[in-house]
């Protein structure tokens, strides 16, 4: 076995626990985001522990194509770190060991990150999400009039707003409610009647509400006139789509596989708003696995150089480096779908600028031209020191 093959295994192995512990960390961090909507869902449908736990494997594919690039970068970052004030980067160069030689494990976690990331995008994502949007109709369905709350405004329904002080389940009847419907144009109705009853149709997620002996305000917005109606009977129906992401049976651009994308895109004729959104899904696909590249690769120089800072700082400024990353590929996203320029470079250009400084800083530390990164914590110490009085 030759000298290289050693260091290969032993700079591949040496970043497979900061990738796990990167993986699950940031996972985490990802999946908190998730917990206010199906906290909602708890309280307003009570669904159950395992429910829960679906939700959250079925959230895990939308969250891991951002967290493996982002572990990819942050694993390069750490280990070269450690190796780097371990003096372990100076032992190797003095072996004759080139910066170059030590790319190849590297580039293959690199692509094993990317592979990960790919299956995500192009098979998880839209998986996950049909999965999730099934679930959640399937639960709402089934709970649909446990989405009424006593004494609460419940704005799960589009447009409408409603509060009702009592609610008997069990005999359907409505005590005391307050409905502001927004629904027409310009015009705002407010219903207010003592009693009323609640019916619904669990599979079309709709309540029928029979109100009786209220009255009805209608202001007209446009026409500035305000009209009352005292009513016996009043019927209004509730849509609760609003609570249920999506309609069943209907796919946006994220839950469409490859094959229907490339579909739609070839016989799509108008290209309008929703044509670019499914354009900038496709390219986004194959752009986000590549950005493993991008970012691993700018680790290395980033974990070298970093050799008398402290890590927080290198973790900071890998964080840094996504965060643009991160913000390119929504700039990409935004001006794309507005059709300032093709979705194809909208979708490409992070990696691009991002692989462009990873290869310029490498080139540095390859040249032993440092980075000096030093020179940020200096800059940053003496404005701590300055304000001190």
């Amino acid at each position: 076995m030759t000298i290289n093959s050693i260091i290969y295994k032993y700079i591949f192995k040496e970043m497979i626990p900061p990738f796990v512990i990167s993986l699950l960390f940031f996972n985490f961090i990802f999946l908190l985001t998730k917990i206010l909507d199906i906290t909602n869902m708890i309280v307003n449908y009570r669904i159950s522990l395992f429910d829960v736990m679906l939700l959250l494997i079925y959230s895990m594919p939308h969250f891991l194509e951002f967290v493996i690039p982002m572990s990819t970068m942050m694993t390069v970052l750490l280990t070269f770190f450690r190796m780097s004030s371990d003096n372990e980067i100076v032992a190797l160069k003095a072996g004759g060991i080139s910066s170059y030689s030590l790319l190849p494990p590297v580039l293959l976690f690199c692509l094993i990150g990317c592979i990960l990331t790919g299956f995500m995008t192009i098979y998880g994502l839209p998986w996950g999400r049909l999965s999730f949007k099934k679930l959640t109709y399937e639960v709402a369905s089934s709970n649909v009039n446990i989405g009424m709350k006593e004494r609460t405004f419940n704005d799960n329904f589009e447009n409408v707003m409603l509060y009702i002080n009592k609610i008997d389940l069990k005999n359907k009847a409505l005590i005391d409610i307050f409905i502001e419907d927004q629904r027409t144009k310009n015009i705002i109705s407010t219903v207010v009647a003592p009693r009323g009853e609640i019916y619904n149709e669990p599979d079309k997620l709709l309540f029928h509400l029979r109100l009786h002996d209220g009255t009805i305000n209608q202001v007209n917005i446009e026409n500035k006139t305000v009209h009352s109606i005292n009513f016996d009977t009043y019927d209004i129906n509730l849509d609760l789509k609003k609570s249920v992401p999506g309609k069943k049976g209907q796919k946006d651009e994220k839950e469409m596989s490859l094959t229907e994308l490339s579909k739609y895109l070839k016989n799509t004729v108008n290209k309008d708003a929703k044509y670019y959104t499914t354009l900038i899904e496709f390219y986004r696909k194959f752009s986000i696995p590549f950005a493993c590249f991008a970012l691993g690769l700018l680790g290395v120089p980033l974990g070298v150089q970093s050799k008398s800072a402290k890590r927080a700082f290198s973790l900071g400024f890998g964080l840094i480096f996504f965060l643009l990353y991160y913000l390119m590929l929504s700039a990409g996203w935004i001006f794309g779908e507005a059709g300032v320029y093709p979705p194809l470079i909208g979708m490409w250009m992070p990696n691009i600028v991002i692989g462009g400084i990873g290869l310029y800083l490498f080139i540095r530390m390859t040249n032993d031209r440092p980075i000096k990164i030093d020179s940020f914590l200096n800059l940053f110490n003496w404005r701590r020191r300055r304000r001190r009085p």
